[in-house]
């Protein structure tokens, strides 16, 4: 092993790669070509359609709130009296644009298939754009409430019976604050507590590797493996890890980062009846991002909603990252408010002494509104939320998505993904997994047995003795100019690299396969010379 790279084994992939980014750069002005960051997940391609209908909303409400006070440069609260009336006579006058168009029939859907009420719902929206008042309430507005909840019902469950009762929403800001909320409620609820036992299906998001590590929590990691062999499934000899009563909870991105592949129906019942039989109490925490992209999705909300708390964000579908836009999802009758209610006498006097100013009656607050009350340190509860305008964006993707009856939109997304896997594996001249349980959203490339493949088994051991997948990836940057990122570091296999595919135009895709194959070729070449 190289001594330079020894130091950065135990990084992060995300420290990593902005090492990696400043080797790649240095490289690029040397040779005089674009650098290829293929590490970074989020997408470089996005939805203008509802930006540009925000934007015309935003004027509407504006414009409104001129009417209301005949001063220079001033207005006031628009009236929630005939609000509705108003903005469809202003986008009347703006007939033949596409987000006028949007407008007209997200308004419609909203009213007839949701049962909104127009007024209050485009009052909601308009006072939302403004952002001149705090989100009240601060979980999430009501109208937004529903809406949201309609769009995570047709992603999360699409061709299946729908998890029976009502579910309630944290508007939060993204899936990174959303699971920071989630683990830091949890404890600060008595119910992840030191040396607790979480298990994890991996490989992982690498953060969600770090954050049970942290002091803070300081829980004991048990990996639920996917198998690479099995196309990234779950082998039924680590589903049953999870009988062990230690464990507290179940921790997942679903369909999965970096492998990009969504669990099996089969897979997802038998966790289902696991727990259902055995582990009633156990507590299932699903980040939901890539949803998306796939079609046929089954989420653990359908198959034990009770238990799960799922984590969604709009980030990548969207493409909307900078605008940090995220819920946390909990069914009415959740596992987690039944764990808190189990809780010794004196553990309920202290959580009712830290929730008391908020509530005379602490001992009934949902672990759904003790995540936003939590999130303000409890004594800024009244300012929790996210921005009000971020609320009524989020909203009108949505609705964006369920008035697309063909999907086109999601049909376009996947059909810019697949073109760009093909051209990342046919440049690295193997083979991958194709079908429908795959969001393409990542790959993650297991140089070892490409290594095997292509130039057989011994040259292949050489490599695994002698060289890590960080001199790998550093020669990648320091001679090809382009990053990915370490699979080990997210608990994938030791000599793999995760590839974004989201991120870069069409065409990079077929210069990394080559570069790949390059930096393998020269290790190659040198064992072949006796280096």
């Amino acid at each position: 092993m190289s001594t330079d790279t020894k130091k950065y084994e135990e990084m992060s992939p995300f420290e990593l790669k902005n090492i990696l980014i400043k080797m790649a750069q240095e490289c690029s002005a040397k040779q005089g070509k674009s650098m290829l960051n293929a590490g970074r997940g989020n997408p470089n391609f996005l939805n203008t359609t509802v930006r540009k209908a925000f934007s015309f909303l935003n004027l509407f409400a504006s414009s409104l709130s001129e009417e209301e006070m005949n001063m220079a440069d001033l207005g006031l609260r628009p009236s929630p009296e005939g609000i509705a009336k108003k903005l469809k006579k202003y986008l009347y006058q703006e007939k033949g644009l596409e987000e006028v168009e949007f407008l007209e029939r997200a308004l419609d859907y909203a009213e007839q298939e949701l049962d909104l009420d127009a007024d209050s719902f485009v009052y909601e929206l308009s006072d939302a754009i403004l952002g001149d008042f705090y989100p009240s309430p601060p979980r999430i507005f009501p109208s937004v409430e529903k809406v949201v909840n309609a769009y995570l019902t047709a992603i999360l469950s699409p061709n299946y019976e729908p998890a029976k009762g009502t579910f309630d929403l944290f508007a939060t800001e993204g899936a990174t604050a959303a699971m920071v909320y989630v683990f830091a409620s949890l404890k600060e609820n008595k119910l992840l507590n030191y040396g607790d036992h979480i298990a994890i299906i991996t490989p992982i998001f690498s953060p969600y590797l770090e954050i049970p590590a942290l002091n803070d929590y300081r829980l004991v990691q048990i990996y639920v493996e996917e198998s690479e062999d099995l196309d990234w499934q779950i082998p039924d000899s680590e589903v049953e890890k999870l009988k062990d009563p230690r464990i507290k909870a179940l921790f997942m991105v679903h369909p999965t980062n970096p492998t990009a592949v969504k669990l099996k129906s089969k897979t997802l019942d038998r966790i289902a009846d696991l727990i259902k039989s055995e582990r009633e109490d156990l507590i299932v925490l699903t980040d939901t991002v890539y949803a998306t992209f796939v079609d046929d999705f089954r989420s653990f909300v359908e198959v034990v909603p009770e238990n799960t708390i799922c984590v969604y964000s709009f980030s990548k579908f969207f493409g909307v990252t900078g605008w940090r836009l995220g819920v946390i999802m909990l069914h009415e009758n959740s596992v987690v408010d039944r764990l808190i209610h189990r809780l010794s006498e004196k553990q309920i006097q202290e959580l009712d002494k830290r929730y008391r100013i908020d509530a005379t009656f602490p001992e009934k607050i949902k672990f759904i509104d003790r995540l936003e009350i939590d999130s303000r340190d409890v004594a800024l509860a009244h300012t929790g939320g996210i921005s009000c305008p971020q609320q009524c964006i989020m909203c009108l993707f949505c609705l964006f998505y369920l008035i697309d009856k063909k999907l086109e939109y999601k049909k376009s997304i996947q059909a810019i993904l697949k073109r760009r896997i093909d051209y990342l594996y046919d440049n690295l001249g193997i083979t991958y997994k194709k079908g429908p349980d795959h969001t393409y959203y990542y790959t993650l490339i297991d140089i070892g047995r490409m290594a095997a493949d292509k130039y057989g088994k011994e040259f292949a051991r050489y490599l695994g003795k002698n060289v890590t997948i960080v001199d790998f990836l550093f020669r990648l940057a320091q001679e090809r100019s382009t990053v990915c990122l370490p699979g080990e570091g997210f608990a994938g296999p030791k000599w793999s690299i995760r590839v974004s595919l989201a991120n870069l135009a069409d065409e990079d895709y077929v210069t990394i396969g080559n570069n790949i194959c390059d930096v393998l070729e020269d290790y190659f070449k040198n064992w072949q010379k006796g280096g």
